[in-house]
């Protein structure tokens, strides 16, 4: 990423358009470039397992189809794109199809030959389900040449698109049922240990994720293949894209699998450096966000740096009196992304609204205003008029919106990543004022500025 230039982008899932799809994606790219933008960040857009959240999928490199409009699709490439997929495609359509079948079940819990996919059964499945399978494997296509026909918008607009790629996958997903080998399994393919983080100050048994920890002297064994495919695949659809949770790239928390908790675990290094490194090789830059939030011990920065990634920043952790913390606006660095808040924050709004009476007063001087009301487009400027060279604004907070905006609330089970704007509350007036803040912060100059 090059931290010579300063730009600005809005963060909203394709969820939150107003259709709940990417059919009225074009829309929204004219707002964002009548507004002064160059990038949209989203959150991944993989096939969510349960529920709503696209953080645990059923693939690692599948797309989720409710994202699209059930447009046909001419199926002319469909062979040399099927033949470049092969990778993870038949595996994916197999698993989508037999979890079908088997009425929803996770993976460990199929008749044994599927399960520990046995050649004589898998071939006979297919031979008995090869409609369905070519269903899904196609649309699959349909939705990667709907995709890429948006990159293309987006490009014309001289906006960029910004993925979001979880560091662990879902154990009960494609990936770790086609290669087991490649992460810390039992006989019976269920996990020995699980990831998640320690005890800390937000809470006292830390969080248990449940995602199996990967195999990294298997991945090792063969160059990282696995993971070189994976961030191939993100980098066919974005232009940047951001890993979260990095520091496991550097060491993670494994928990025993039979712990309810993750009090009983142990960090544990990761070959991270050689992983980025034979990305890098392939690659040459590495278009690359590291999610550092949190507690970041120092062979993690020592990483990012080693790379030239940025990491991030968010406004809503400032305020405290520690001079050092990262996320004040004095100390956040060029090569930054600076958020007011992310989709795990409330709003910049509710969060105003939820401070204890007592905190407000430093929010308020630390921004340099006396009126309450003015704190969440103070909020919005210190961000674009920080040195970071990207800021990122949850739509949310541009459209001043409460708690009841909330994308995400980490550790609850309902209500999360079901908000939708209207096109109706973006004024007319809106699009015009927020390209006066980006040009006042020097944020457009990449991409055509009335």
């Amino acid at each position: 990423m090059n931290f010579d230039t300063h730009r600005a982008g809005l963060l909203l899932h394709p969820t939150s358009l107003p259709s709940g799809t990417v059919s009225d994606a074009g829309r929204w790219l004219d707002f964002l470039q009548a507004a002064g933008f160059g990038v949209w960040q989203m959150l991944p857009l993989g096939v969510p397992l349960a529920g709503l959240s696209p953080y645990q999928c059923a693939s690692a490199f599948a797309v989720n189809p409710r994202l699209f409009p059930t447009a046909p699709v001419d199926l002319q490439g469909f062979a040399d794109w099927r033949s470049r997929q092969a990778h993870w495609l038949a595996d994916f359509a197999r698993f989508m199809v037999i979890k079908a079948e088997q009425g929803g079940a996770a993976w460990t819990d199929w008749p044994r030959a599927l399960r520990d996919r046995n050649a004589q059964t898998l071939a006979a499945f297919d031979a008995l389900h090869a409609d369905k399978l070519a269903a899904v494997m196609v649309e699959q296509y349909r939705v990667a040449v709907h995709w890429q026909r948006l990159r293309a918008q987006a490009a014309a607009r001289g906006i960029q698109l910004f993925g979001d790629m979880p560091i662990f996958v879902a154990h009960d997903s494609a990936d770790v049922w086609a290669q087991r080998e490649l992460f810390l399994l039992d006989g019976t393919g269920h996990p020995t240990v699980v990831s998640g983080v320690p005890p800390d100050y937000f809470s006292e048994t830390g969080q248990r994720w449940g995602n199996p920890h990967y195999d990294w002297t298997a991945m090792q064994a063969d160059g990282f293949a696995w993971w070189r495919a994976r961030l191939a695949a993100h980098f066919e659809c974005f232009d940047l894209v951001r890993i979260d949770h990095f520091r496991g790239l550097a060491a993670a928390w494994e928990i025993p699998a039979r712990e309810a908790t993750a009090v009983h675990g142990e960090w544990v290094e990761a070959p991270g450096a050689a992983l980025l490194q034979s990305i890098a090789t392939e690659m040459g830059e590495l278009p690359l966000v590291a999610e550092d939030l949190g507690i970041i011990t120092p062979d993690v920065t020592a990483l990012r740096h080693q790379f030239g990634l940025p990491g991030m920043a968010v406004l809503q952790f400032a305020f405290d009196d520690h001079a050092d913390n990262p996320h004040k606006p004095e100390n956040v660095q060029p090569d930054t992304v600076y958020y007011t808040g992310t989709h795990d924050n409330d709003t910049t709004l509710g969060w105003w609204r939820a401070l204890p009476d007592e905190a407000r007063p430093r929010v308020m001087r630390q921004l340099g205003v006396d009126d309450p009301d003015a704190v969440p487009d103070a909020m919005i400027d210190t961000v674009l008029q920080s040195r970071a060279a990207l800021a990122i604004l949850p739509l949310q907070d541009v459209l001043r919106l409460g708690s009841e905006a909330r994308m995400n609330t980490p550790g609850t089970g309902n209500g999360n990543w079901t908000w939708r704007f209207e096109w109706a509350a973006l004024p007319p007036d809106l699009a015009p004022r927020l390209l006066e803040k980006n040009q006042k912060a020097h944020r457009c100059e990449r991409q055509p500025c009335p």
